[in-house]
């Protein structure tokens, strides 16, 4: 559907307010949708996003600093969220052995198996995105690259 039918907007000031709109639309739309898949296992969309950062270090522990350079979403408390997986069991915290004021986070096997079961929710998710052919996907990526400079 049409973004203006969607919104029910008829104009805009210009092609680049439409594509702010329209970008911001879309995460709105793509983040309900997983929001579905990752409410039914009692995670969030950023608690997603650290397993599946510490399941990519295989096994290497790693730091809170590090986690946030490579957050989807950089206003994440991620020390908060760190410990909300620590209670939860998907992670586990300790103090660094060479300095003790740094803090090294591992994911746990409970943590991997949730992943596991995710994984195969994701690609349900992607299915989402199969209006588009995977050259028009691969256009899209540049765009955005692109306008990200």
């Amino acid at each position: 559907m049409k973004l203006e039918e969607e919104i029910k907007q008829k104009k805009f000031f210009s092609e680049y307010q439409k594509l702010a709109v329209n970008i911001f639309f879309t995460h709105s739309w793509l983040v309900s949708l997983q929001r579905k898949l990752f409410d039914k296992n009692n995670i969030t969309l950023a608690q997603y996003n650290i397993l599946r950062i510490l399941r990519g270090q295989k096994q290497n522990p790693v730091s809170v600093s590090l986690l946030k350079d490579r957050m989807i979403d950089k206003m994440c408390d991620v020390s908060r969220l760190i410990e909300r997986l620590r209670t939860k069991g998907l992670v586990k915290r300790y103090a660094c052995s060479e300095d003790r004021r740094k803090t090294n986070i591992i994911i746990t096997k409970k943590g991997l198996l949730l992943l596991e079961k995710l994984d195969i929710k994701e690609k349900q998710f992607l299915n989402n995105l199969k209006t588009i052919n995977k050259t028009e996907a691969k256009t899209l990526n540049t765009l955005l690259d692109k306008l990200r400079g």
